[in-house]
């Protein structure tokens, strides 16, 4: 009986050891993995919102289509009113490469906080 309880003393002391450095290495892992991720995700956000602007029509197309309009009514020009139609945007689509490079983005900042989010649940466990 006490070999054994030196046995399962000594193996308790190595396995604590083993856990506790196991637990420091990968603890720091996830810090380091917390910390990119969340500054790519702010670079990548900050990205996101320069090119939003490239999926939706200019306003000012809008602006300029209405007072050539009201420039053609003022000259008595009813003919080229009808024409040109109303509202730019109704005719407008964003480009494909725009639409791709969106998506990308999306994918990639969804990653992003995918990856801090395990980060997080791995610390928390």
């Amino acid at each position: 009986k006490d070999k054994r309880s030196r046995f399962w003393g000594v193996y308790k002391r190595v396995a604590e050891e083993h856990d506790s450095e196991f637990l420091e290495q990968y603890t720091g892992d996830m810090d380091i993995v917390l910390v990119f991720s969340g500054l790519f995700s702010a670079v990548s956000t900050g990205f996101i919102v320069a090119m939003e602007s490239n999926l939706s029509p200019d306003p000012s197309d809008t602006t300029n289509a209405l007072l050539t309009q009201l420039v053609q009514i003022g000259l008595g020009n009813l003919t080229a009113v009808g024409s040109t139609p109303a509202d730019p945007a109704s005719t407008w689509s964003p480009t494909m490469p725009a639409v791709w490079v969106q998506m990308i983005a999306y994918a990639s900042l969804s990653m992003s906080l995918l990856a801090a989010f395990g980060a997080v649940l791995g610390k928390q466990w």
